[in-house]
């Protein structure tokens, strides 16, 4: 069977999800697609996207590709009374790309088995921007045989790099860590920041010379338009961020690692929500994106910030 002539389905054309998809339908896949709502999934019928609009449509397809939220979403949209396997008909291979626990993913790779389903994980790296400029990577776990399978697939849409990691749900744990990781650098990345701007050094200087060195990564390039110009444009909320920082805790709980800058970062996190009630909005000031953060740590430093309206790059420029 040649690559392009697997039928795939995909669920979820969120903020990730849509232009995911939009590469596999770019690169001359059959992709056919469910979304909750489906007017933000009709988008990709510009570029060949079968839009359906119930779930046990995509039973039939060779390969499922999800990303959601929640375990909770994953499991209503495969074990559903109207999700994909409520047919009794289920996919050859299921490819999840959410960060949920290892326990709901494990969870759900026994229902999936019981169904003839095999299930890889492969949560990614990056967001809509990474995506777009082709820099997404991926980690992947499961049966080596079903995710050698779907490997040139992955590799469409994370072409980066796509790590194959081990069996069962070990991808789930390193994409927890992952995100852990952003929590805490982000966090690191505003207090370094606010105490060059306090000290009189503009943002965009700082984080130009620091982008610029040994300490600079993608990451900390893609983010420095938003704090340097206060562009809280959602690419991550602060509540999925807070979930999966308390999904690495429980972990390290769980295996006696030691995680205090974790901990601490969450803590931090938390005082974010408290913030928001200050807003004329709280509960749409709580959905922009993590990096609003530097607010409400300029806030406990006494710093009123104003957007520096400098041009920054972001890193991801071709």
């Amino acid at each position: 069977m040649s690559k392009n002539s697997q039928k795939i389905g995909w669920i979820g054309t969120g903020r990730m999800g849509l232009p995911m998809a939009e590469r596999l339908l770019k690169a001359g896949h059959d992709v056919t697609i469910w979304n909750r709502t489906r007017a933000k999934a009709e988008p990709l019928a510009a570029h060949g996207g079968k839009i359906v609009s119930t779930l046990p449509e995509l039973a039939g397809c060779d390969i499922v590709f999800s990303i959601v939220a929640e375990g909770k979403d994953l499991d209503q949209v495969y074990f559903g009374k109207d999700g994909v396997l409520s047919g009794g008909k289920a996919p050859k291979v299921v490819v999840d790309c959410s960060t949920i626990s290892v326990e709901e993913s494990a969870d759900i790779r026994k229902r999936l088995k019981a169904k003839g389903a095999e299930y890889v994980v492969a949560p990614v790296s990056g967001n809509a921007k990474v995506i777009k400029a082709g820099r997404l990577s991926s980690v992947v776990s499961g049966d080596e045989a079903a995710c050698k399978a779907m490997m040139p697939l992955m590799e469409v849409i994370a072409p980066q790099g796509v790590s194959y990691v081990g069996e069962g749900d070990l991808a789930r744990v390193c994409k927890i860590a992952h995100n852990v990781m952003l929590g805490v650098v982000i966090e690191n990345l505003i207090e370094i920041t606010l105490l060059v701007n306090k000290m009189g050094v503009p943002r965009h200087a700082f984080l130009a010379f620091l982008n610029n060195g040994v300490m600079g990564s993608m990451f900390t390039r893609y983010k420095s338009p938003a704090l340097v110009n206060l562009d809280w444009t959602t690419t991550f909320t602060p509540e999925l961020l807070r979930k999966d920082l308390d999904l690495g805790l429980e972990l390290g709980r769980e295996m006696d690692v030691p995680m205090p800058v974790t901990a601490a970062t969450r803590e931090v996190l938390q005082s974010h929500f408290g913030h928001a009630i200050l807003k004329d909005k709280p509960e749409e000031y709580i959905q922009k994106d993590f990096s609003a953060l530097m607010e409400t740590m300029a806030l406990a430093a006494g710093m009123k910030l104003t957007p520096e309206n400098k041009n920054v790059p972001t890193g991801l420029e071709h």
